[in-house]
């Protein structure tokens, strides 16, 4: 007997959720707990998994469709796996009888490794799959592919050659879509300010240079850059409260707690997973918590609750190469650090000139709580401890 696939219960800030992938094709076997299908969202993918061995018998939301929380997506059937052919066992999906030569002719274009929905959508159109420029994950075919394609035309979305300049047109992701929500919200709607500073890396880069391989022995995890910035940005959240803040409407939160996000680029797009209580964390606990970050952005494993809350952000531009930028405010957030490429420069030392490996550092905030006395003060006491790091390290 079939049973229901339903979408994941969303949480109260995802409305809905775009079917990115089906990793099952119908009647093919599936095992218990194996991944059969990604949804997306604005904000993570959400994986749906097999409830027992069997197979799906129908799909009912297609690649690029949209699905509400709790929506039946699928028809699964538990036990042996279905023998009929994929469209046999899924009437509802099954495409319709050739009655003309162009309906036969798209019968033969379509590729059973599309989903059904997309199958159905290819037969009916006489469209051959091979003229579609598919937008889906992996660049699959998805239903609005086949809507949107024009006669005449051998992609969809547009490519034109005029020479040998040529465009393309491809939707958003969810995610891109969001992102650019909120960075435009936070141009638009706070105060935003950035002050900037320079810090002399190279005590940092000596006593990692001393210590990473007993670090690595010890801890399990390569000692980085990130744990010493997370660490100093705690202890100046601590001494500096507002930066720590956010607004409320009319009201100003002052956060008794410490959770940083880590700005992590994806392939989806950016992402800022929260390290919780950066305070009670010691140093290898922060680049281990980076670290499994980094590897579930890569696999899209992040879930909502990596990316909920936080009470400040750090983005590391410098691993790009970047050597100056103004971050925008990770809202509703009031403050942002931004790290760049670290780079030998010529320094005034004693009255001697040196070649020190510096980095410029940026905060922006928001000037609608946090005053500039605070600002520059909160930038030169991370620059202060990152300098001296003993000081960081013994509470000083």
């Amino acid at each position: 007997m079939a049973t229901e696939i339903k979408a994941p219960v969303f949480p109260e800030s995802v409305a809905d959720g775009t079917i990115a992938t089906w990793h099952k094709k119908v009647g093919e076997p599936v095992s218990r707990d194996e991944v059969i299908c990604d949804i997306e969202t604005d904000k993570v993918v959400l994986e749906v998994v097999a409830p027992a061995d069997g197979s799906l018998v129908a799909i009912i939301k297609g690649e690029g469709d949209t699905v509400l929380s709790d929506e039946v997506i699928a028809q699964f059937e538990a036990g042996a796996v279905a023998a009929s052919a994929p469209e046999a066992a899924a009437p509802a999906e099954a495409a319709p009888a050739a009655s003309a030569p162009a309906a036969a002719a798209s019968t033969q274009a379509v590729d059973q490794n599309q989903a059904p929905a997309v199958r159905k959508a290819l037969s009916e159109t006489g469209i051959n799959a091979a003229d579609v420029q598919g937008t889906g994950r992996g660049g699959r075919i998805t239903k609005e592919d086949v809507a949107n394609h024009k006669p005449g035309t051998s992609v969809q979305p547009l490519s034109v050659a005029v020479g040998e300049r040529i465009e393309k047109r491809v939707p958003m992701t969810r995610l891109r879509k969001r992102v650019a929500e909120r960075l435009l919200a936070a141009t638009q709607q706070t105060a935003m300010l950035t002050t900037f500073n320079e810090v002399n890396m190279k005590p940092i880069m000596e006593m990692r240079k001393q210590y990473k391989d007993a670090f690595e022995k010890r801890h399990g995890a390569r000692l980085g850059f990130m744990s010493f910035f997370v660490k100093a940005a705690t202890e100046a959240l601590k001494r500096y409260p507002a930066v720590n803040g956010s607004i409320d409407g009319d009201d100003i939160v002052y956060h008794g707690f410490y959770d940083i996000g880590v700005a992590v680029s994806s392939e989806r797009g950016l992402v800022v997973p929260v390290l919780r209580d950066t305070d009670r964390m010691n140093y290898a606990e922060v680049e281990n918590g980076i670290r499994d970050y980094a590897f579930k952005a890569r696999d899209g494993k992040l879930g909502i609750e990596d990316m909920t809350g936080g009470t400040f952000t750090i983005t590391n531009g410098g691993t790009f190469g970047s050597l100056l930028s103004t971050p925008i405010l990770n809202t509703p957030q009031t403050a942002i650090l931004g790290m760049h490429k670290i780079q030998e420069r010529p320094m005034a030392v004693n009255g001697q000139v040196e070649i020190l490996p510096m980095m410029y550092l940026a905060l922006s905030y928001d000037h609608r709580l946090i005053d500039g006395k605070e600002a520059v003060g909160f930038l030169v006491t991370i620059k202060e401890l990152l300098e001296e790091p003993a000081k960081l390290i013994l509470d000083l």
